[in-house]
């Protein structure tokens, strides 16, 4: 790092929590919706294999929208886009909970995940200037930045259950709505101001990368209800590929692109990314799961699953905030991500054995918690390598690849294990044997994911990668991841 370093900034802890709010919040809506689906699905009149579009929806617009988010945050000033994004999750909020008809909350929905898409890559970008000048403190912050993440998919998973009982479905999106006018309030005099780049968007590779990942995303949600050999799935997906491989020709063609090609040949980049993809693509099928597990087979409630995954919460908030900062100072990023994603994939093969007539304490517990300190573990190295590889006037645009990478890794990862557990015996309710056996299947296909993602780790993370363009050594780098 440089030498001489402006003063810290004296509300920077304060900012944080407002930063680790906004990734508490755009990870709360894609689970919050959960317990919430049965009733739209009356109210609305959604068919049953359109109906995982309200997820589907803003986790497409989401993933699609972030590289274009992390490109306005940096010509723009993150701060300015950290608050048009919670603006525009609040129109969609209003959209999605008012909505009468099924296309007006999809729309809703989208807007959600395209407010998301801005919040998302500026608030990493607003952390990286708050602390990057202060490694031990850059830890820090990614540890408690890190922990809101699953604290808000839980948070979604009970406050939706509560919500539903006590109040009606549009509340699980008008919830958002204090929190909002909080964030656009306080954004002003807490998060530090960057002067604006010239520069041009690059609108049409926007347009090409949304498209083709919404597309590969629709192609494999829709693969288990047309047939994964059916023309339908192979064209939808061959589509998808052709649209991504004309966005990456148009990013070497043009002089501004929306995501430079030179940044993927960043030292440890690619690699953290795809250890964050393949972290994703296991970690929220385990979760998805698992609360079905819960409620469908061995009957609970919707407040008591989400009360049971409550262990897990605390497990990774403990992991991330006191101890998987010591532990990356001591043995480095590369270790820790590979052993995380090494216990991620335990935890989940452990959870492959649950029974039908199993119990929390014996079949749920004790897997889920080796599970969720893997998670806890790989989480923030590889975060932290991914943002901290990039130079620093390309902050948004690390932050978009690596939040791009997140929740389409989650989104594929979901449903190529919905295939596996419906293929398995998973669409079978009402037959607790079939549902484990579909469920058994998906937390093992899980694991391999995970296991996956250890091996690539180890294989394609550098343990001292060369000296980045701003000075700051490899050692420097590692320890700020």
């Amino acid at each position: 790092m440089s030498q001489t370093q402006a003063p810290p900034n004296p509300r920077r802890w304060t900012a944080l929590a407002l930063i680790a709010l906004a990734q508490f919040m755009v990870i709360m809506d894609t689970s919050i919706i959960g317990v919430a689906l049965p009733e739209m699905q009356g109210d609305l009149g959604f068919s049953q294999e359109d109906l995982s579009w309200v997820f589907n929806a803003y986790v497409v617009a989401f993933g699609g929208l972030l590289l274009l988010g992390g490109r306005l945050s940096d010509l723009f000033g993150a701060k300015r886009m950290f608050s048009a994004g919670w603006a525009i999750l609040g129109v969609g909020s209003i959209a999605a909970g008012a909505a009468n008809e099924v296309w007006i909350e999809l729309v809703g929905r989208a807007v959600q995940g395209a407010g998301a898409a801005l919040i998302a890559p500026s608030a990493l970008t607003l952390l990286m200037m708050l602390f990057g000048n202060n490694p031990k403190e850059l830890t820090k912050a990614f540890a408690l930045y890190g922990a809101a993440a699953p604290a808000g998919g839980t948070a979604g998973v009970f406050l939706g259950g509560l919500i539903t009982e006590y109040a009606s479905w549009p509340w699980v999106f008008y919830i958002n709505l204090p929190v909002v006018v909080l964030a656009l309030v306080a954004t002003p005099s807490l998060m530090p101001a960057a002067p604006a780049r010239r520069g041009s968007i690059d609108w049409l590779g926007a347009t090409l990368v949304t498209g083709g990942l919404a597309a590969a995303v629709y192609a494999v949600v829709r693969a288990p209800e047309t047939g994964w050999g059916s023309a339908e799935t192979l064209l939808v997906l061959a589509g998808g590929i052709v649209l991504i491989a004309l966005f990456l020709l148009v990013q070497s063609k043009k002089s501004e692109p929306l995501m430079p090609l030179r940044i993927l040949r960043t030292p440890n980049l690619g690699a953290a990314n795809l250890a964050q993809l393949l972290m994703a693509a296991a970690w929220v099928p385990m979760w998805f799961f698992l609360n079905l597990y819960l409620q469908q087979v061995l009957g609970l409630g919707a407040f008591a699953s989400g009360s049971a995954l409550l262990p897990m919460t605390v497990a990774i908030m403990v992991m991330m905030i006191t101890v998987a900062p010591r532990l990356i100072a001591k043995f480095g990023p590369k270790t820790l991500t590979v052993a995380g994603l090494a216990g991620l994939a335990g935890g989940m093969l452990w959870l492959s054995f649950v029974r039908a007539d199993g119990n929390f304490w014996v079949d749920v517990l004790p897997a889920s918690l080796l599970a969720a300190i893997g998670m806890a573990l790989a989480f923030i190295p590889s975060l932290g390598t991914a943002i901290s590889s990039a130079r620093p006037e390309e902050g948004g645009l690390a932050s978009g690849i690596v939040n791009t990478s997140y929740q389409i890794g989650s989104a594929l990862g979901l449903a190529a294990m919905t295939a596996v557990a419906a293929a398995k015996g998973a669409q079978e309710m009402g037959n607790p044997d079939a549902l484990t056996n579909g469920f058994s299947a998906a937390f093992l296909g899980a694991a391999a994911i995970a296991a996956a993602g250890a091996l690539l780790a180890a294989v394609t993370l550098r343990t001292n990668p060369a000296p980045t363009t701003d000075g700051a050594t490899d050692r420097e780098t590692a320890k700020a991841g």
